[in-house]
């Protein structure tokens, strides 16, 4: 059985396209080409399955059409509407070229003057140029911090922990 803690989120299964079974797939993060992956985890009904790909081409810089085994019919394909999609940990290796930030939410971030605890990572903001950590602090205060190799000073993937130098005053906003 998959587990929550070995996988990260990437996106989500859209429509049904045509009637052999592909899928829209809407993706925050391009891991599974990039590292040449065989399968993805999708969740149906709370459960975390893993889909081997059949073969997938992208539509645009955000979307794929995907075809997974096993998966041949439209009907078979709208069972699958909707559903979130996830990328096997273990199948990152440890690159550093592989390493994909969608993979640190949920990760605790650490101040590396203070050593305390900022918050933990709840989501990334790419809306802009440039790319931030959307942080929620132990008191509930959401705090946007950039995701930029000048700040992050250390990364420990065991522990689930990125320690970060932040510019000074950020966390006064």
């Amino acid at each position: 059985m998959i587990k929550q803690e070995e996988v990260f989120h990437i996106g989500r299964l859209g429509k049904p396209h045509g009637i052999k079974g592909e899928l829209s797939f809407m993706f925050k993060d391009d891991v599974f080409d990039r590292v040449d992956a065989d399968y993805l985890v999708v969740e149906v009904d709370g459960i975390l399955v893993p889909f081997f790909f059949e073969e997938y081409r992208f539509r645009t810089e955000e979307t794929a059409l995907v075809k997974f085994e096993g998966i041949d019919t439209q009907e078979q394909a709208r069972e699958l509407t909707n559903c979130e999609v996830f990328f096997p940990r273990k199948l990152l290796g440890e690159k550093e070229e592989e390493l994909s930030l969608t993979e640190f939410v949920g990760y605790s971030l650490m101040d590396e003057v203070n050593h305390t605890l900022v918050g933990e990572i709840e989501a990334l903001d790419d809306s802009t140029a440039n790319l931030l950590f959307e942080v929620v602090s132990p008191k509930g205060k959401e705090i946007l911090v950039p995701a930029t190799p000048e700040i992050i000073r250390s990364i420990d993937k065991k522990n689930k922990t990125i320690t970060v130098s932040l510019p000074e005053g950020l966390l006064d906003l």
